[in-house]
């Protein structure tokens, strides 16, 4: 739904700086290192990196979510590709590739997984680092899903409302509804996610010739425990 110019003005109020981002900010632990951002949103990453002297490249198939990257403070120095994860190729090999924000979860099938981990092994330098996060199918996320929050914009006042729909599969796929209550009216949208398991994401690793270097449960690098960790952190490489 970040298609909608208006959804995307909200983004980086409800989806701003945040654990997750400075840990994936803290992956470049040099200030010369080519990174990828593989669903970059609006560009808060990519411009944090480049800010730190990085080349970057943000890539992102919503066309308004790049038109609001492009005006980030280093927005100029990045470049920014429409593409999905993926059909994204390039000649160039990058030290870094993320994928943040649960973006990972929008892949709804085995070929969709496949075909990104094949982007991902593409695109690689020698030694380069692949880092991504998906929820813990274990945990029920039904229960938490809900909320309301009120966003102050130029505008006005946004009231944004997120509900839970359905589980499909056993819990391999919930169906969500946001709702947007904008002063000049309301904009609903549903969406569906994947929460694929432990073993079918390592699976498809080694089909695409990469191999789990790590494996973290939250942001301060915890070991994963599958039934309490909310998360599951990936750190892959080419092999």
């Amino acid at each position: 739904h970040y298609l909608n110019p208006l959804l995307v003005e909200l983004y980086d109020l409800d989806s701003g700086w945040s654990e997750d981002r400075q840990y994936y900010l803290s992956l470049a632990s040099d200030q010369n290192m080519h990174i990828l951002d593989l669903g970059c949103g609006t560009g808060l990453l990519c411009d944090a990196y480049a800010r730190s002297g990085n080349r970057v490249v943000g890539v992102d198939p919503a066309p308004a979510m790049l038109q609001s990257a492009r005006q980030k403070e280093y927005g100029s120095k990045i470049k920014w590709v429409q593409s999905t994860a993926q059909e994204f190729r390039s000649s160039e090999k990058f030290d870094l590739i993320i994928m943040t924000g649960h973006a990972f979860q929008v892949l709804l099938t085995d070929e969709e997984i496949a075909s990104t981990f094949a982007t991902i092994k593409n695109q690689l330098a020698p030694g380069g680092l692949a880092v991504f996060e998906s929820r813990n199918p274990d945990i029920d996320w039904s229960a938490n899903w809900n909320y309301e929050i009120e966003l102050a914009t130029p505008r006005g006042s946004v009231i944004e409302k997120r509900e839970f729909l359905a589980f499909e599969n056993g819990v391999e796929y919930m169906s969500f509804e946001l709702k947007y209550s904008f002063p000049e009216g309301e904009f609903v949208s549903t969406s569906r996610l994947r929460f694929p398991s432990l073993e079918l994401i390592k699976s498809c690793l080694s089909e695409a010739s990469l191999s789990l270097e790590a494996l973290f449960g939250d942001w301060r690098q915890g070991a994963f425990q599958q039934s309490r960790s909310e998360e599951m952190i990936f750190h892959v490489r080419s092999r």
